[in-house]
């Protein structure tokens, strides 16, 4: 039975990517502080012998006792809300976190997965985005603690890759929807389901026009457990390539939930990116993958995860 290290697992994505590992037959060590993470996401893995769950801060360092397989770290506030409001935690998990995942990785041979982000690409220039585009980020800017922590996090792993030759992975993760989402995190879909089920205004920011590709929870988890299998070392966008605008993605989702609400437009936030399309070709070549799951049948199966929310509270 292989053993993983889930890190930041009681999140959003972390959450689904133990549920997959329990199911595939890992043993799964989750660890999260809890900072933007829920232990409702990961309490119903509780009563299985093939997870445990520890408390940690992970920028300190990770004693694990047992013998380790394989290091996913999704250890990061994600949503442009957390991690503006959490701007030294994000430099910190994605630097100091890091350092000490790929340390635990190198101790037990592990093979390491970088969750890593669209946001290294910034605001792009080049589009749809590849691998080898090197960005368009403002370091100084609000949104820099996350894309520079990510780039940085990018830069460390593949550094203990060329002189300690552990094996790594890089995902760079797109815009990734579906249940276990927050209300409160900040980003478009749980804010357009938040607003249109409770017949509030939807708000956009900026005009609309800037374009983002989303893909479902089980579309991203497959690829991410994929590039986990490989041996690919350099790093794979895992993302849908269908592009829709903001102002489109609120109308769907208005029409989805008959709802009243209407929309109100706010400033556009310093640095959001105009445009976000990921290049899936290295994916498709290198993994044999790429998404499955419809907006249309995707956005429906979010739905229901927010109307039971509502429902249930």
């Amino acid at each position: 039975m292989p053993t993983a290290v889930v890190t930041g697992g009681s999140g959003f994505l972390g959450s689904h990517i133990c549920d997959r590992l329990i199911k595939e037959g890992f043993s799964v060590i989750c660890i999260d502080n809890l900072l933007t993470g829920s232990i409702g996401n990961i309490e119903h893995l509780y009563s299985n012998p093939k997870f445990t769950f520890i408390n940690h801060d992970v920028t300190y360092y990770i004693h694990i006792t047992v013998d380790v397989d394989y290091i996913l770290h999704f250890a990061s506030p994600a949503s442009p809300l957390d991690y503006q409001q959490l701007p030294i935690e994000t430099l910190k998990v994605g630097s100091m976190g890091t350092l000490n995942a790929l340390g635990l990785a190198k101790k037990k041979g592990a093979r390491f997965l970088l969750a890593s982000t669209s946001e290294v690409y910034g605001d792009p220039l080049s589009h749809p985005q590849k691998e080898d585009y090197w960005g368009n980020v403002n370091p100084v800017g609000p949104r820099g603690v996350y894309d520079e922590a990510k780039r940085f996090a990018e830069a460390l792993t593949m550094a203990y890759n060329r002189t300690h030759n552990i094996s790594t992975c890089i995902a760079r993760i797109f815009n990734t929807y579906g249940p276990r989402m927050r209300i409160n995190d900040g980003r478009a879909i749980p804010a357009f389901f938040t607003q249109t089920i409770n017949n509030q205004p939807v708000t956009i920011f900026g005009d609309g026009s800037q374009t983002r590709s989303f893909i479902y929870i089980d579309d991203q988890v497959e690829g991410i457990f994929k590039l986990l299998m490989s041996d690919v070392v350099e790093p794979v966008n895992i993302g849908n390539p269908e592009e829709i605008s903001v102002i489109k993605m609120a109308q769907e989702i208005i029409s989805l939930t008959n709802s009243s609400s209407k929309i109100v437009f706010k400033d556009l936030p310093v640095d959001d990116p105009r445009v976000r399309q990921p290049d899936i070709t290295r994916a498709k070549t290198l993994l044999d993958w790429q998404p499955a799951i419809s907006l249309q049948e995707g956005l429906k199966l979010t739905f229901e995860y927010f109307k039971n929310l509502k429902n249930s509270r």
